[in-house]
């Protein structure tokens, strides 16, 4: 008798052995949450992304003015250090171009081994309008349905138990306050500045303030920040499960491009 409780015991430490060290491998090696969005990030978007034109007519080199093959296609690639030929300044309205990511980041621990989930979405649209120094109008729209992580599994709770996309498939930003950035940015330039408008998130609408940085280049604006949210000030259920805790709270994280509308 003593002989089979020994062995049960020992099968059980083994076991808890091997979860252990899974679940140290997977947090250390195997999790791999993307990095935070840098202002590095943004320039590197506004030079290798494709610059909508907003007039009529055929796309062309910004460089050689030569017509794009099919004639039809109006954009035009954006070099380093040339200003795309939208005009000069930035007074006008803006809308979402290609490069432009929305993301989620919370802290997780798995059987104590702490890391990082995250998933992002480039299914993002939205406009903004600029006069003088202030951004004076602005609305935002992400697809829920279509984030995605490193992990199929996490990404099933998220669509399902956690935020309900089925329910709940959009999240919106509307602008409440102008942003004054205090000064006309200059090409390459960076400002920082405070943001404050309604997040609409899992049905449930909030006042929210963050911070943003926005970068002018070649005739282009990115924009990039985080806003933090707390899960229940969302109706949002806390996503912890299993051998998985989370913190109560989390960020949306944004890296917007966008050319002239």
């Amino acid at each position: 008798m003593r002989k089979h409780l020994k062995k049960i015991v020992i099968a059980v430490v083994a076991l808890a052995v091997v979860v252990v060290a899974a679940s140290f491998i997977y947090a250390k090696f195997f999790n791999k949450a993307d990095k935070e969005f840098t202002t590095q990030d943004v320039k590197d978007r506004l030079t290798t992304t494709i610059a909508t034109d907003p007039t009529s007519g055929p796309a062309s080199d910004s460089t050689t003015g030569a017509t794009a093959p099919d004639g039809t296609q109006a954009a035009t690639t954006v070099p380093s250090g040339t200003a795309a030929p939208a005009g000069a300044g930035v007074d006008g309205g803006w809308k979402i171009a290609d490069g432009s990511e929305v993301g989620y980041r919370v802290d997780e621990s798995i059987n104590g081994f702490d890391t990082t989930a995250n998933g992002r979405t480039k299914s993002v649209t939205g406009q903004f309008t600029i006069g003088g120094t202030s951004v004076s109008a602005g609305t935002f729209t992400v697809d829920m349905t279509t984030f995605k992580s490193d992990e199929s599994r996490r990404d099933g709770q998220f669509n399902g138990r956690i935020m309900s996309v089925d329910q709940f498939p959009t999240a919106t930003f509307t602008l409440t306050a102008p942003i004054d950035f205090q000064q006309v940015p200059t090409d390459g330039t960076t400002i920082t500045a405070k943001a404050t408008g309604d997040l609409t998130l899992h049905g449930v609408t909030k006042s929210v303030t963050f911070d943003v940085e926005a970068t002018f280049q070649n005739g282009r604006v990115g924009v990039t920040g985080q806003i933090p949210v707390v899960f229940a000030d969302f109706g949002i259920p806390n996503p912890s499960f299993a051998t998985v805790t989370t913190e109560d709270h989390g960020v949306l994280e944004f890296l917007l491009i966008f050319d002239r509308a």
